[in-house]
């Protein structure tokens, strides 16, 4: 009975061998011509690839350029490489409420040897130069860099080399009110009387 079974499951070996010997070598041939169209389906793709390349070179460049700028501009440590990466990373946390994650850059930032006083700085140059435009994305890093590199920038500095905006005929723009003059020195006081 034994051998009887045995030679049941040899035919229906035999009968499936040839099928799946046609299956796998018509999947062969299959992942063989996919294969050739691939590269004609990319002939579009290299144009976008080399443009996003270019766009990272382009960044790349920016952020080295940048590095090169605080180090000559600052003297110290607050213009190595590391310190402006992590103080600049600081300051934008700090300006978007993340201050959880601003004190664990703060705490590498310290480790580095980098000088505290040089974020604080910058943080209040930030906050002097008031709003940032939202749809602008590269605006608030571009002000942080500013203010990296010189802390006591102004307002009033960024606001006079920005154009006016122009004015319509029904709307006259109100004229800045004038400087009150200054108060007289005070007078000298008089001497004692001498004894």
């Amino acid at each position: 009975m034994l051998a009887g079974v045995l030679r049941l499951q040899i035919a229906a070996l035999r009968h499936l061998a040839f099928p799946t010997l046609a299956l796998l070598i018509g999947l062969g041939s299959a992942f063989a011509q996919s294969g050739d169209l691939r590269p004609q389906d990319q002939t579009g793709k290299p144009a976008a690839n080399s443009a996003a390349a270019a766009d990272a070179a382009k960044d790349s460049q920016r952020k080295t350029d940048e590095f090169v700028e605080a180090a000559q501009a600052i003297n110290g440590p607050a213009g190595n490489p590391e310190c402006v990466w992590l103080g600049r990373r600081v300051v934008v946390l700090m300006w978007r409420d993340d201050l959880d994650t601003a004190f664990r850059h703060l705490d590498l930032y310290d480790r580095f040897g980098c000088p505290g006083g040089h974020v604080q700085a910058t943080f209040r140059c930030l906050v002097r130069f008031g709003a940032i435009d939202p749809k602008t994305p590269d605006s608030l890093s571009g002000r942080v860099h500013a203010c990296w590199i010189n802390p006591a920038a102004q307002p009033q500095a960024a606001a006079a080399t920005q154009p006016a905006a122009p004015t319509t005929g029904a709307t006259a723009a109100t004229p800045a009110p004038a400087a009150a003059p200054a108060a007289p020195p005070p007078a000298p006081a008089a001497p004692a009387p001498a004894k």
